[in-house]
């Protein structure tokens, strides 16, 4: 293995520090590998020793190439934006290196702790060079704890769009430096956009868990399950960008979109709401799609609720038994109409 320290600002003392497996061909399976950028927390006072290397090991454990970058820190240096332009330098140091380095240039995840989870969480959303995966621990999200560690820092939760990446937030419910709460809002805005996310609320735990290894942290003061959070991202992160095989990665598992409605076209995969809105696909359903009488009346009695339910027009139709083939039919009309 190779570690690689690379100055990026020398007046801000920004670092990105790589970890780059063997090139070997007893690692057949792993010819080119994704990677993990990592952002220890510190509430952008500081990197905390204890979520940089420690972390990075677990990831190269999994066979993934580990950067951990000490991003601008300190209440003069850490004005924003220039945390989130240390990002995107290090994501442009590393595309550069991509094809020496044997790395999957699109499978590069950001793993964020606490205001690492915010830069994360803002690398994800709003960065040039955006991640194809995130991971947040007990990340700082909402607006006023941001600018509370860092000059002009956004929530973040604010810029979540139709781009952002699938993500993975672990938090506990007693955490009392950083709230659930921010997590929560992270989740609420990531299913409003449709992006694909996966959120672990431990019931009890402080702050600053980092791994949960025993070198680390106590784990009596842990929820037990939290002392498999590690394991469970990194299967996550084979579910968004495919397992090790005979040299290439497999095809991912899991959407990055939970829905469609962000889609360029309609589908019978978009929300109730979504079609509704559309005038040209009500009339050319309706046409298509002839269900009895006291349907009908059930339909317009639970209209309200139906449009505000989170349902999507497949869901719909297979609750009103409509024909397999009638659903199909509509999909295909759909499909053909702008979103």
């Amino acid at each position: 293995m190779d570690s690689q320290v690379f100055i990026l600002n020398e007046k801000r003392n920004v670092t990105l520090t790589a970890y780059l497996q063997d090139d070997s061909q007893e690692f057949w399976r792993a010819k080119k590998r994704p990677a993990v950028v990592i952002f220890p927390g510190g509430a952008y006072a500081y990197c905390s020793d204890r979520e940089a290397d420690p972390v990075a090991q677990e990831y190269l454990r999994a066979g993934y190439h580990a950067f951990v970058l000490r991003y601008s820190v300190g209440w003069e240096n850490a004005v924003w934006p220039n945390p989130l332009e240390d990002y995107d330098q290090a994501m442009e140091l590393i595309a550069a290196h991509a094809k020496e380095w044997h790395l999957i240039p699109e499978k590069i995840a950001v793993i964020g702790f606490s205001a690492g989870g915010h830069l994360a969480a803002c690398a994800a959303t709003m960065a040039k060079h955006r991640p194809a995966a995130a991971i947040l621990a007990y990340p700082v999200i909402l607006e006023g704890l941001a600018a509370i560690c860092a000059k002009g820092a956004p929530g973040a939760d604010k810029a979540v769009d139709s781009q952002t990446c699938p993500c993975f937030i672990a938090a506990t419910g007693t955490d009392t430096t950083v709230s659930a709460m921010n997590s929560l809002r992270f989740v609420e805005a990531l299913y409003e956009n449709g992006i694909s996310a996966e959120l672990h609320l431990y019931a009890f735990g402080p702050h600053g868990f980092s791994t949960a290894r025993t070198s680390i942290a106590d784990p009596a003061e842990l929820c037990s399950r939290t002392l498999h959070w590690v394991e469970d991202t990194i299967s996550w992160l084979e579910d968004v960008f495919g397992a090790f095989t005979s040299g290439e990665m497999s095809s991912p598992r899991c959407p990055g979109r939970v829905r469609k409605d962000k889609d360029p076209y309609l589908s019978v995969d978009c929300l109730l709401a979504t079609i509704a809105e559309n005038q040209i696909a009500v009339e050319r359903l309706n046409q298509l799609i002839l269900v009895e009488e006291t349907t009908q009346k059930w339909i317009a009695e639970q209209k309200e609720n139906l449009l505000t339910s989170e349902m999507t027009l497949r869901s719909a139709l297979q609750f009103l038994n409509v024909p397999g083939e009638v659903i199909r039919k509509a999909d295909e009309i759909l499909s053909e109409i702008p979103n």
